[in-house]
């Protein structure tokens, strides 16, 4: 009896210790367990899903105001009767993506496979309806949307997505019959239909969107494992085809000659868009100049509603709000090559990896133009910039990387242990009852 009291005794005073030295630490130094708490956080197997979820949710909101702000000073300033026409449009079409996002979230894998190949041929079909007199609206010269029943699409954002998925269950398939074996069986039928989806969308003479595909078609090739002297010599054919395309259209050479050349010498369009968007987003200071009293989004800056409204954001929002975003893109990256790297299921890997490159390489080239450090090339900044059709598509591809998401090690377990939205909700107020 004497020797069990002793040891309840010892037990006792052991606990006592480890409650004391845990105390201690945290009284000594929560900062060094800032860290690894955080650490043990990103470790969790929905961090992914989580991220996504929020930083798209983020992007959105500051979208949404970017966009009213520009486009209600861009309907006033062009004679509009209603100032609020093209903010209306694009909230319909945020409330439009966020239900293909949830759709999109909730799918299975083995969904979005069996889609792939009917999304690609009706984006093929799209494009070459935009071709069609009467079907296609041609702006400044493009060629790229078409209206039906008053309902105006640009098949080629849709197309991305396509590729994308079809690009994933084709390569995914051949690795699976193991027939990645040679150059040959790993580059066709991906190459030409990628080439031909490319094709029709340049007789719109959509040149960015056309790089953003070719981006996808390389990502696919990367993600796979394709040799490096393979892809070496994709990259080279592809920078040869889009340099010969950039010369032989008038409007894309002169996009490229302001951004070899320019200064005061420089007086085309193209270098007036530059000088105007780098003087709106220069005269944001730090905490940006409001919503009054600003001179870029009210004519002087070309295109501030979609491809230029990351100067808008700047000089309304300043550095902090620029930083902001760009913070933002840089997790929502993270997060999906996370999926990426954390999937089991090769079609997973590719599809996430793509969409994520897609994303990023579209929001570095925007921002890259504004700032003058990249030629411009016309594509729309993914989340931000005013465009129905950009919207739905970007928000149906975070849904698509939210469904990957949801397939990670442990995160099925993970969602399938979260306590209920009541309980939640109670939870985060602080109101649960603790369990003992």
């Amino acid at each position: 009896m004497s020797s069990a009291v002793r040891s309840a005794e010892r037990r006792t005073a052991d606990q006592d210790a480890e409650a004391g030295l845990a105390d201690g630490a945290v009284a000594a130094g929560p900062s060094a367990s800032g860290p690894r708490r955080l650490l043990a956080l990103l470790d969790k197997p929905l961090t992914s899903y989580y991220l996504i979820l929020g930083c798209t949710l983020l992007l959105l909101a500051i979208g949404l105001f970017m966009v009213q702000s520009t486009t209600s000073a861009a309907d006033l300033y062009g004679g509009g009767t209603h100032p609020y026409a093209d903010f209306q449009k694009q909230l319909i079409g945020a409330f439009g993506g966020l239900l293909l996002m949830w759709i999109a979230a909730r799918a299975n894998p083995r969904l979005l496979r069996s889609i792939a190949y009917p999304l690609l041929i009706i984006c093929a079909i799209g494009l070459v309806l935009v071709q069609i007199p009467g079907i296609g609206v041609t702006v400044d010269g493009a060629r790229r949307w078409m209206s039906i029943g008053g309902l105006t699409l640009q098949p080629s954002e849709f197309a991305k997505l396509g590729l994308v998925l079809w690009g994933a269950d084709l390569l995914a398939r051949k690795e699976q019959l193991r027939q990645l074996t040679d150059a040959r069986q790993l580059l066709i039928p991906l190459l030409p239909g990628a080439a031909t989806i490319c094709l029709l969308v340049m007789l719109g003479k959509d040149i960015g969107t056309t790089f953003i595909l070719l981006v996808i078609f390389l990502a696919l090739l990367w993600i796979i494992g394709t040799p490096g002297r393979l892809l070496a010599g994709m990259i080279g054919l592809m920078t040869f085809v889009l340099l010969v395309l950039a010369t032989a259209l008038p409007y894309a050479r002169e996009r490229l000659t302001s951004f070899l050349a320019s200064g005061p010498a420089c007086a085309n369009q193209a270098c007036f868009q530059l000088t105007q968007g780098k003087y709106a987003l220069g005269s944001g200071g730090w905490l940006g100049a409001g919503l009054t009293g600003l001179s870029g989004k009210w004519g002087w800056v070309p295109n501030a509603t979609t491809d230029w409204i990351f100067a808008i954001l700047g000089e309304e929002l300043g550095l902090i709000g620029t930083l902001t975003v760009v913070l933002l893109y840089g997790v929502l990256a993270y997060a999906g090559f996370r999926v990426a790297l954390r999937s089991t299921d090769t079609f997973a890997r590719l599809a996430a990896g793509a969409i994520t490159i897609w994303i990023a390489v579209q929001a570095l080239v925007n921002i890259g133009a504004v700032l003058g450090m990249l030629p411009i090339t016309g594509v729309p900044l993914p989340l931000v910039s005013a465009g129905v059709s950009s919207l739905l598509v970007t928000l149906a591809c975070m849904g698509v990387l939210m469904a990957l998401a949801r397939r990670e090690p442990g995160a099925q377990a993970a969602l399938a242990a979260r306590p209920g939205g009541l309980r939640r909700v109670t939870s985060w107020l602080g109101m649960a009852r603790r369990q003992d």
